[in-house]
């Protein structure tokens, strides 16, 4: 099998096969795109998510924290808690151990998210440390926003740029070669891209204004993102080249490394659909957040249109541009 999450007919094949118990507690189930489901728990509900790291091997520890707690932030919730799994092979020593329960530690003070529980352990079933985190959150009754909202004629937005995530990967894993492109101050730039993939504060803020739909922009970038979103919604799109929020470093890096920027996993920015999106652009613009308009949700097929002014379809997401490295 190929490196990556599943293809979209394998893990629905699996989501579809073991589903035996389907408890009306639980208002929102695991689907495609789905980032969490939701537990009705009467006034009050509460929001799940999980997710591993297996991109990157330098702060893991951060981007755990962040991956999973802004998958809570996908639904305009509250993140509360972490629960942290740590797989080491034997070759690992305790001051890597540290040093990443460290970080986690230092990351969950930003966001006033506690470490509630987890499990640590020595295996000879991985051969690299492998951190895999439980979010957990919280959110009024029924305030939840879910993947599968987005509607007919509502803006796409995202937020800040995309592939930062990715970019920071490259930067710090393959800093020699990223070297050849990029001055000092743009690598030193690159590396600390990774201090901005943390969509807590635009996950809420745009819960509160009145988001239908939020998707966080991991594995498959913002067209895998686009893609699970429409499919989930039962809708189509229309986005374009040329109004996607891309950095000069970015931009350079995937040229070096041949990755295409729009499949690139982009945690730190925010898939939005909202009915007026440059009003929407306002309001979070007054909160700090950058924003982006970036094309609508359509009927029928998931349309990316170039720079030459070209559609094509937007098929479903293949494994990242990462993993091609």
């Amino acid at each position: 099998m190929k490196v990556g999450k599943l293809d979209w007919d394998q893990l629905n094949q699996l989501i579809k096969n073991n589903r035996s118990v389907n408890r009306k507690d639980v208002r929102v189930k695991s689907g495609i795109g789905e980032d969490c489901s939701v537990i009705n728990f009467g006034s009050l509900e509460c929001v799940v998510s999980t997710d591993p790291i297996t991109g990157a091997q330098k702060n893991i520890g951060k981007l755990a924290v962040h991956i999973n707690c802004n998958d809570i932030a996908s639904s305009g919730a509250e993140p509360v808690g972490i629960l942290v799994t740590i797989l080491a092979p034997e070759s690992a020593t305790l001051e890597e151990i540290s040093e990443i329960m460290k970080e986690i530690d230092e990351e969950t003070k930003k966001l006033n998210v506690e470490i509630l529980g987890g499990h640590t352990e020595v295996t000879k079933a991985v051969n690299k440390i492998v951190v895999s985190c439980t979010a957990i959150g919280k959110i009024m009754s029924l305030k939840a926003v879910t993947t599968s909202g987005a509607k007919i004629g509502d803006d796409i937005i995202v937020t800040k740029s995309l592939c930062l995530e990715g970019t920071s990967i490259l930067a710090n894993e393959y800093s020699k070669r990223a070297a050849q492109v990029l001055s000092p101050k743009e690598l030193l730039d690159a590396v600390n891209y990774i201090d901005l993939i943390s969509v807590v504060q635009e996950g809420i803020e745009a819960g509160k204004i009145g988001a239908n739909s939020m998707h966080d922009i991991t594995e498959g970038g913002v067209l895998g993102a686009l893609w699970e979103m429409a499919k989930a919604s039962n809708t189509g799109f229309r986005v374009y080249e040329e109004k996607m929020p891309i950095t000069d470093i970015s931009r350079k890096l995937c040229v070096h490394f041949k990755i295409d920027p729009l499949k690139f996993i982009s945690s730190g920015s925010m898939l939005i659909t909202a009915e007026n999106g440059e009003e929407f652009i306002k309001l979070l613009k007054a909160q700090g957040i950058k924003a982006t308009i970036i094309g609508k949700i359509t009927e029928g097929k998931g349309i990316l249109v170039n720079k030459d002014r070209i559609q094509n379809e937007v098929c479903p997401p293949e494994r990242d541009e990462l993993f091609s490295v």
